[in-house]
């Protein structure tokens, strides 16, 4: 029971470390990536303007010079000045502030999609040089059990129990591993570079991954409810809501406006008589309603975001259709990678038990190295599939992670 305990903690431990290691690699992506940059910065822009939504129209100062002054009982009339301020009808600036604001949260939604968006590339990519890796040590290992082959053949050309030509295959079969291992070698790189990319630094820093990966024995519980919580579909709510402040706006501004203002006359005094108001200047305070009697445009607004609302509603189902076909595809996949793995580990298991007789068939000079070559290819065979299908495990958990998390 303790050798137990002792193995399940190096396992937890080593799972442990393995998330840390990706989630550091993630988080220094969401920091330095350059799209989520212009996301944030658009989310920034979009914050600006809900400043931008407290205004009033521009103060209309206006003045004029009677150049035919006009006469009137207390003098003649030399200029005309004025001054007017419309107002925008009670609750319209704050229905600016709701539609400016709804539209910003709902790039903030954006910024939460770009950010899930890149977790999931970067542990796609980080699974993929896993897997490259993960081969190339597969390729190492089964040209070093070649090379014992080998020996075991020169061994037996020397007796008279195999002949130059099994040395000659196994020689050819060690040269077409190498290659294997060079060409992976070069797709590596490759992806190393990609992953580089989307961390935003060079592309030919080095990157650590994990040395091996196992399925654990359960997977984790999925609750496809939590699809109805999906960022991707949030974001339709968002634009929602940002239309029905629309609508509150275009409701306030079809009202009418208030002004005030004032007008002011100077009068010049008549020198030909002597009165109390002779001369007296003229201050007339004006109040004015502007009612918008014959625009349309507020109806065809209305009209509008009845149908933009409509239009978001039948994208947000059809998103979530396709989000649940993807969520049943990953998790089909994710169950086909356990099957495969469980698969290849008794495959690899038999493929051991033939090379142990094998060996003990050379104890007796009867080893075929035709089947030696065989096993090995098998070998090789469930071994590279059993990494594939570690790799399907991790992409698909990975992409449900997205979709649920």
């Amino acid at each position: 029971m303790k050798n137990i305990l002792i193995i399940l903690s190096l396992v937890m431990s080593f799972a442990f470390a393995k998330a840390q290691q990706l989630q550091a690699y993630i988080n220094e992506s969401i920091e330095n990536n350059p799209k989520i940059q212009a996301f944030e910065l658009r989310y920034n822009i979009a914050e600006e303007k809900v400043s931008e939504t407290n205004w009033i129209p521009n103060t209309e100062i206006s003045a004029g010079y009677f150049i035919s002054e006009p006469e009137t009982r207390t003098g003649a009339q030399v200029a005309q000045f004025s001054v007017r301020q419309m107002l925008p009808w009670f609750g319209t600036i704050t229905a600016r502030e709701n539609y400016a604001n709804a539209l910003a949260e709902a790039e903030y939604v954006e910024i939460t999609i770009a950010k899930r968006k890149l977790a999931l590339s970067v542990a796609q990519s980080y699974y993929q040089l896993y897997a490259i890796k993960a081969k190339q040590d597969v390729l190492e290992r089964n040209i070093g059990l070649l090379q014992t082959y080998e020996k075991l053949a020169l061994t037996s050309v020397e007796v008279g129990n195999a002949s130059a030509v099994d040395v000659l295959k196994l020689q050819i079969q060690q040269n077409e591993l190498l290659q294997q291992k060079e060409l992976l070698q070069e797709e590596f790189l490759a992806e190393q570079s990609n992953f580089n990319n989307l961390l935003n630094r060079e592309s030919a820093k080095q990157v650590q991954v994990v040395e091996s990966l196992i399925i654990p024995e359960t997977d984790p519980l999925l609750d496809e409810a939590a699809l109805t919580l999906n960022p991707e579909l949030i974001k339709y709510d968002k634009l929602y809501e940002s239309i029905e402040q629309s609508e509150l706006l275009n409701q306030r501004e079809s009202s009418p406006m208030l002004g005030f203002g004032v007008n002011y006359l100077p009068v010049q005094e008549r020198p030909d008589m002597n009165f109390s108001d002779n001369g007296k200047d003229i201050l007339m305070p004006m109040v004015s309603l502007s009612i918008p009697l014959f625009d349309n445009r507020f109806k065809s607004r209305s009209r509008q975001n009845e149908l933009r609302q409509q239009l978001i509603e039948s994208q947000k189902q059809q998103r979530l259709n396709v989000l649940e076909s993807a969520f049943a595809k990953a998790k089909s996949l994710r169950n086909k990678a356990r099957i495969s793995f469980d698969t290849q580990n008794k495959n690899l298991a038999q493929a051991k038990d033939a090379e142990e007789i094998l060996l003990k068939n050379y104890e007796t000079g009867t080893i075929d190295f035709n089947d030696v070559l065989d096993i090995q290819e098998l070998q090789l065979k469930f071994q590279t599939q059993q990494i594939q299908a570690i790799q399907l495990y991790y992409v698909q958990s990975a992409y449900l992670n997205y979709l649920i998390n």
